[in-house]
């Protein structure tokens, strides 16, 4: 499904029932942010907040605006999260990868990429309102201060861009940008790739360019976390079935989609390329991050002549956050699948901040299968970082949590099908052994084999085929059809 603006999937979530406008005054230090958690946390579907009055704005914000099963069903144009994977593999013609290493991008083919790739406009409506120099204010945004250990306001929902000075590809990233003064954004540079591409541009003494979009097709929003789409943009056409536009900024050469609501452009400036002091910023995880980030200089702020911002209040789970993760997560089946045709389906509980722990189910056919597949699973670049992951055989539902569980405790030794590996630490996490390396374990909780277990593995409770269905035919006349 094809969102060309934020206003259109919002009217969809009007239509639908899933947005709820807020009238009275709000203030975007911390309150906005107070009023998501809650609404979110309240229900197992809080809906979508538009925040038509924001003190010291005449800006409205919007927030949770994919924080429920249904509104992200609607914004991938899906009738449920389990079709998500059926619909990739069928949106999108996969090419066939030249080596192991192309295997890890997920790339539509030539033939199917030229009907829906990018397409680059001259106007747009994200660049009705222009503001350069001295006239760029990032005090004019109503951009949400969420937690009280955040000293500064937080940009959450934006779409950095940024080209490689040295290979000059396109990277998009999806990072907490923090309001360090006037027109000074400072980037939580929270990726191996990131800091290599500032590194790049420093030590060369280029300033390096950089946009940051807000709102247009939230779409944007999930496949901007996944690392493996080779092209997001084109991916990102594929999926809602029409070309994403693009116009070239003002004071850059960076190409943002059209439909967006804001766009910030900037640069890093190589001679003044860290913030001037330490900068905290929240995490998913629950915890805070503070240090000193990149500097962004910004040049221009350009937007529709009447904007909405958009903001994600990242926060304990469920989140916002765990919803994206979810629908990312279907996504992600199917590059998985495509690696490891035995794997049937995966799934990262809610309890696991979308980064921790990693449920996978598998069709298991010889012996320490599980075990190659742990190892396969941590060499992917996204699940590398992911401290624990259980493997359970295909009759186990790794959406039911407590069934993994279940299965955990009852068909594991630990000595045996508990395995420990090192890796590289998340930038967040405040566990590892070092300041970059992290313990990870995978546990096996797969049926054993006669060679993987001395004593024999025991039949599981079950009825038969033959009785299920009379019991099913029957239902009604035992008085239990209610």
């Amino acid at each position: 499904m094809s969102h060309a603006s934020l206003a259109d999937f919002l009217a969809l979530l009007q239509d639908n029932n899933e947005l709820v406008r807020v009238s009275a005054l709000v203030d975007s230090s911390i309150e906005i942010a107070a009023i998501t958690d809650r609404a979110t946390k309240a229900t197992p579907s809080g809906p979508a907040l538009f925040f038509e009055n924001v003190k010291n704005s005449t800006i409205p914000v919007v927030t949770n605006l994919l924080g429920s099963r249904r509104r992200i069903c609607l914004c991938l144009g899906v009738s449920d999260l389990t079709e998500v994977c059926g619909e990739v593999e069928r949106r999108l013609e996969l090419a066939q990868p030249a080596s192991w290493l192309d295997s890890l991008k997920l790339v539509p083919s030539r033939g199917s990429m030229g009907q829906f790739a990018p397409k680059l406009v001259k106007t747009a409506a994200c660049q009705q309102v222009v503001r350069v120099g001295r006239d760029v204010n990032l005090w004019d945004l109503p951009i949400p201060r969420n937690w009280k250990g955040e000293l500064d306001p937080v940009i959450t929902s934006g779409q950095l861009a940024v080209v490689h000075p040295q290979t000059r590809k396109l990277h998009l990233f999806q990072s907490p940008l923090v309001v360090a003064g006037q027109s000074e954004l400072g980037w939580y540079d929270e990726h191996p790739v990131q800091r290599d591409i500032i590194h790049a541009a420093i030590s060369s003494g280029q300033n390096l360019p950089v946009s940051i979009s807000l709102g247009g097709d939230p779409l944007l929003c999930v496949a901007t976390g996944l690392p493996w789409v080779g092209d997001v943009r084109g991916f990102v056409g594929q999926l809602r079935g029409a070309s994403l536009e693009l116009v070239r900024c003002r004071t850059n050469e960076i190409e943002v989609p059209a439909g967006s609501e804001f766009i910030l452009e900037g640069y890093i400036d190589a001679a003044n390329s860290r913030t001037s002091r330490a900068r905290t910023v929240a995490r998913g995880n629950g915890s805070y991050v503070s240090r000193e980030l990149p500097l962004i200089q910004l040049t221009a702020i350009t937007h529709r002549a009447n904007p909405v911002f958009p903001a994600t209040v990242v926060g304990l789970p469920p989140s916002e956050e765990s919803w994206i993760t979810a629908a990312r997560e279907r996504i992600q089946l199917s590059m998985v699948k495509r690696l490891l045709p035995e794997v049937m389906d995966l799934h990262q509980p809610f309890s696991a901040a979308g980064r921790n722990i990693l449920f996978v189910r598998i069709r298991k056919t010889v012996e320490f299968q599980a075990r190659r597949i742990l190892h396969s699973l941590w060499g992917l670049e996204e699940l590398g970082q992911t401290k624990m992951i259980v493997i359970v055989d295909e009759d186990v539902d790794v959406q039911n949590e407590a069934a993994v569980w279940f299965t955990v405790g009852t068909n594991t030794c630990p000595s045996r099908d508990f395995l420990f590996s090192d890796g590289l630490a998340r930038d967040d996490d405040y566990t590892p052994l070092t300041e970059s390396l992290a313990s990870r374990v995978g546990i096996d909780a797969t049926r054993k084999s006669s060679r993987e277990s001395e004593r024999p593995w025991p039949e599981t409770l079950q009825a038969s085929d033959e009785m299920m269905a009379r019991v099913t035919e029957r239902w009604a006349e035992y008085g239990l059809a209610d």
